[in-house]
């Protein structure tokens, strides 16, 4: 095409359609409820006491999200504003969307939703054929939209967004678990159901049950996860100690797994940066070099707001062993009724129960 071509005319305007303007205005106006309702949610959450901090943490990220949003769709209306090629309809979408994201972020804030209003300057009396067709447009493309996320991620929305807060907690405290690489390998050996401590050692048996042999594993970082509680250990009858990840270690592993930038690239890096948390706090150097030495407990804020995401597969198979368990409880098998069955390679083993034994000190020792 010749450079002083004439460019592609915009598709006809629909009668009562806002003009581009007005969608202009509203979607800015929308953005900026939308980042004051994420600022109203981050000073209740910094004022918050501990009971409500957990809370107000997720209400405040939530709505940080939507009010991203608002503006991205805010700065997409001007853009297609200007942009011959763009439907007519384009300025008025990226307005609504961006209502849509700001009535969400004052509702997460725990504000009056004062965005709905805004889509009285954008909304036009419509046919009953209009909107039926516009209902019709907007159900397949968000039926088209979750099918093209949950092939992508094979999970809900609901599972997703709940992926997408962990991503945030992973990146707020991973770092300050003081951790390298190596500490996540002894982790992954405990999860694995194969780490064990016999003789002052620690090793990863080649097989579940056989407490002989196999992979050497960091001695120094096994003690110190054990002792901060983020491994716990089942004595056997022959004093075997089995180690496996606590509670709090299974939120740090996942947690870990998500943020491995928070991790250090060596252990006298993260020995530094633990010395720097606690040099305020001990007035001694020796007090300040012991303090350091002892890993941190995960913090208590992101063990109370990590959930685990699941997928559609173990969504199902959760199911199918619901059914199972409400089928026998009902009294098993009738004539004529279907009879259901756990799908074999979709079965998700249920998680072992460690019990820490009493007889284990504050401090905490292997041997």
């Amino acid at each position: 095409m010749p450079d002083n071509a004439p460019a592609a005319p915009r598709q006809a305007a629909h009668p009562g359609d806002p003009s581009a303007q007005t969608c202009i205005q509203v979607a800015r106006q929308a953005a900026i409820l939308a980042v004051t309702a994420a600022d109203d949610a981050m000073t209740a959450m910094c004022r918050s006491r501990s009971g409500t901090a957990a809370r107000l943490e997720a209400a405040m990220h939530a709505a940080h999200k939507e009010a991203v949003e608002a503006e991205k769709w805010a700065d997409r209306a001007e853009q297609f504003t200007d942009d011959p090629t763009m439907p007519s309809g384009a300025p008025s979408y990226c307005a609504r969307a961006a209502v849509d994201h700001a009535v969400r972020a004052q509702s997460a804030a725990g504000v009056d939703t004062t965005a709905e209003d805004l889509r009285a300057e954008l909304d036009r009396k419509l046919t009953p054929a209009e909107h039926a067709e516009r209902e019709t447009e907007r159900r397949r493309e968000e039926a088209e939209q979750e099918a093209a996320e949950r092939a992508a991620t094979g999970m809900d929305a609901d599972n997703r967004d709940r992926a997408v807060r962990n991503r945030y907690l992973a990146e707020g405290h991973v770092g300050q678990l003081g951790w390298t690489a190596g500490h996540v390998r002894v982790l992954e050996a405990a999860e694995s159901g194969r780490l064990y401590w016999r003789d002052g050692k620690a090793r990863q048996a080649a097989r579940r049950g056989v407490w002989s042999g196999g992979r050497r594993v960091s001695r120094d970082r096994t003690e110190a996860l054990f002792a901060a509680r983020f491994i716990v250990a089942v004595r056997q009858d022959d004093g075997t100690r089995v180690l496996t990840p606590s509670p709090m270690g299974r939120v740090a592993l996942e947690l870990a797994r998500l943020h491995p930038a928070g991790l250090h690239n060596s252990d006298q890096a993260a020995y530094q940066a633990r010395f720097a948390r606690v040099r305020r706090r001990h007035k001694r150097r020796d007090d300040q070099k012991a303090a350091a030495r002892v890993l941190p407990p995960l913090d208590s804020i992101a063990q109370n707001l990590y959930r685990k995401p699941l997928t559609l597969t173990e969504q199902r198979a959760r199911a199918e062993r619901d059914a199972a368990d409400r089928w026998e409880d009902e009294g098993g098998h009738c004539p004529g009724v279907h009879t259901p069955r756990l799908a074999e390679d979709s079965v998700v083993s249920p998680p072992v129960r460690i019990i820490l034994p009493l007889h284990i000190a504050v401090q905490p020792a292997l041997w």
